[in-house]
């Protein structure tokens, strides 16, 4: 006899999509709840070991020791191994006396701590990747291409008009949205090539650049038509800020940047928010990509503009240059733009 297949409710499809979620949303609380308990545990474990140490008598053997003695103590837990203990004291000494952002390194992984740590020495630039890989959920992978890459002073050393373009509630996300300068060396080409073959090499290689820009960037389209009183005019590359909630538009320029490039910019910035914005976006952004620029000259070029523009440079190679390195700004301008990545 055939089995009698009962008719399912019409909105059981709807239930279970709910109740998965349900669950999903459980276990990641209850991941980020064991989480949190293990940062603290280890900070706890770290704090321990500084207490007791007195002059040199607290010396690397007797956290050797109290390796050893953990593991065989708790044979089936992993963490306490000789160099994840010394991890456990040196994390309490990175942040003991930094009470804002003790909070913070509760939020994301413990290696994802440990990277930090590592190859992070100054005290706001780790600041600023754990606060970003809390926001934006990064891998360890995606952490180390961003450490690599230097975001945090790509991000901080950034040349925009958005002081003066954008409202305080949109200023310090776009601030972080748009880098200095971009590494794309991802792509295999030649130090001589035209704008075209820029834009046909990054448009190939789509995923690379979205993550190259910083993640939160999604491809709208490349050499978007503009069509203003019967004529047509094509922006090179058209994205959308996810967060942001705004179109960015792209200049690719291969050399070094003019002051007339943010005309040209502003006109297509007017264009896309009248023609194509749509209602509860934010206003559009640009930026103009080039292959070099004069940071004073960009400086004047964008004073006195009324449209959210930044002016970036593009390498194929990682490497910051070394006079951009005295131009970050004052630890407590650094610190005020921290508090805004929540």
């Amino acid at each position: 006899m055939d089995k009698i297949v009962k008719r399912l409710p019409d909105d059981y499809a709807a239930l279970l999509i709910e109740v998965k979620e349900r669950i999903r949303h459980a276990q990641y609380e209850a991941l980020k709840a064991v989480n949190k308990e293990l940062i603290g545990l280890y900070r706890d474990i770290g704090r321990l070991i500084v207490e007791r140490q007195s002059g040199d008598t607290w010396g690397k053997s007797i956290v050797q020791q109290l390796a050893g003695d953990l593991q065989k103590e708790f044979p089936g837990v992993t963490g306490f191994s000789r160099r994840n203990v010394f991890y456990m004291r040196e994390f309490y000494l990175a942040y003991c006396e930094l009470p804002k952002v003790q909070p913070l390194v509760a939020q994301i992984g413990w290696t994802h701590n440990v990277l930090i740590m590592q190859r992070c020495k100054d005290p706001l630039e780790r600041e600023f990747y754990i606060r970003m890989t809390r926001k934006f959920g990064w891998t360890k992978n995606v952490l180390i291409h961003q450490i690599e890459n230097q975001s945090y002073e790509k991000s901080l050393i950034g040349q925009t008009n958005f002081d003066q373009a954008l409202t305080p509630k949109l200023r310090s996300q776009a601030k972080l949205a748009v880098k200095d300068e971009y590494t794309f060396d991802f792509l295999e080409m030649g130090e001589e090539h035209s704008e075209r073959e820029l834009e046909r090499a990054l448009i190939a290689r789509v995923e690379d650049f979205l993550r190259a820009m910083g993640g939160l960037f999604a491809f709208v389209g490349s050499q978007f038509r503009l069509a203003v009183d019967e004529k047509e005019y094509f922006v090179d590359l058209l994205l959308y800020h996810r967060r942001l909630k705004c179109l960015v538009a792209i200049d690719l320029k291969i050399g070094e940047f003019q002051p007339e490039f943010v005309g040209k910019m502003q006109f297509y910035l007017t264009a896309l928010d009248r023609q194509v914005r749509e209602d509860g976006e934010g206003p559009s952004i640009g930026i103009i990509l080039c292959k070099g620029k004069n940071r004073t000259v960009v400086e004047y070029a964008l004073h006195d503009s009324r449209r959210p523009i930044g002016v970036a440079t593009y390498r194929m190679f990682k490497q910051l240059p070394g006079e951009l390195k005295g131009q970050l700004p004052s630890p407590d301008e650094i610190a005020r733009l921290l508090d805004t990545i929540e």
